[in-house]
């Protein structure tokens, strides 16, 4: 009898920590819904590689907000993203907004450069100044090719 109260303590504590374990990752994907409250802005990318609905958006290194979606406008053939940014960050309306890298080998993320202005972004406004996504390898040609352009313009003829 006492065998049976063990493995019935030994699967509850496994359970525990099965529980606690899907608490924490869901902590700290997010999911968990105990955030601080939030306000849209929005922004248009000439290209958004590697960034994705749910993204993390970053103020000094630290999450400030997230993509919450990604769509292809058909007039400017630009990407509009909508950010959800918490309420305590106040951004200047001359905020910068740009994809950055982890490194080589890491994942992208949004980066804000805030401004300098005594105005703030509004919930709904859009920050106008972005930078799109790099592509390493069209880096990585431009520097094997030696640049966009090798004529000499001594040499050109008129």
């Amino acid at each position: 009898m006492s065998g049976t109260r063990l493995e019935i303590a030994a699967g509850a504590a496994v359970l525990a920590i099965a529980a606690a374990f899907v608490f924490y990752a869901a902590k700290g994907t997010g999911l968990t819904g105990g955030g601080s409250a939030t306000y849209p802005l929005t922004a248009s990318f000439r290209a958004v590689d590697g960034i994705q609905a749910g993204s993390d958006v970053r103020l000094a290194g630290m999450k400030v907000g997230t993509i919450t979606s990604l769509t292809l406008n058909p007039q400017t053939f630009f990407a509009d993203a909508v950010v959800e940014v918490r309420d305590d960050i106040q951004l200047p309306t001359d905020s910068a907004i740009l994809i950055s890298s982890e490194g080589l080998l890491g994942g992208n993320f949004v980066e804000i450069m805030p401004g300098g202005a005594l105005e703030n972004l509004a919930p709904g406004d859009e920050i106008e100044d972005t930078q799109g996504s790099v592509s390493l390898v069209s880096l990585l040609m431009k520097f094997v090719g030696g640049g966009a352009s090798t004529a000499d313009p001594a040499t050109a003829t008129p």
